[in-house]
């Protein structure tokens, strides 16, 4: 598997440059390009002078119809939906939380710990989706709801343990 993805850039990029290839919680080694990206992107909005909020957002805009199609792709290439190793969806979902808070090394974790809880667990309605979604879409959309609840948790900690 490892040489198909190196070889092949649809599913290189699905795997999160190859993060995805990880032999135990790939998930997990998934999201952390999206921290990366979280941190580099905390780095360019004062840099341009742009609140970090509407520099989030304009990554979404653009990442998340990309990750549709890529992921549907990768999916299809492979013959399995939502392969595990597919991990594009983290990277975006990951950055869904900057949307409220600053990106600080206390909020990268929190934002990845909260992520990734609610992308393992699936609490309603993430499992739901999870289940009756399909296609790139299908793949995208937990992931990205998880980015919602992660959203919440981290607001809500960031308020009661500023760090």
């Amino acid at each position: 598997m490892a040489a198909r993805v190196w070889r092949d850039p649809v599913l290189w990029l699905a795997f999160g440059f190859g993060s995805g290839l990880a032999p135990v919680a790939p998930g997990t080694f998934g999201t952390l390009p999206g921290v990366v990206l979280a941190a580099l992107l905390g780095l360019l909005a004062p840099a341009i002078g742009v609140p970090l909020w509407a520099v989030v957002l304009l990554a979404l805009i653009v990442l998340t119809p990309i990750g549709i199609g890529l992921c549907g792709a990768a999916s299809r290439r492979l013959g399995v939906h939502d392969h595990g190793g597919i991990v594009f969806d983290e990277i975006v979902g990951v950055l869904i939380p900057f949307l409220l808070v600053p990106v600080t090394p206390w909020t990268l974790l929190l934002a990845f710990l909260w992520f990734r809880l609610f992308d393992v667990v699936k609490p309603w309605p993430i499992r739901w989706l999870d289940r009756h979604v399909s296609g790139g879409w299908g793949i995208m959309v937990d992931d990205l709801l998880a980015g919602v609840f992660a959203l919440a948790a981290v607001g809500l900690s960031v308020h009661f343990w500023p760090g």
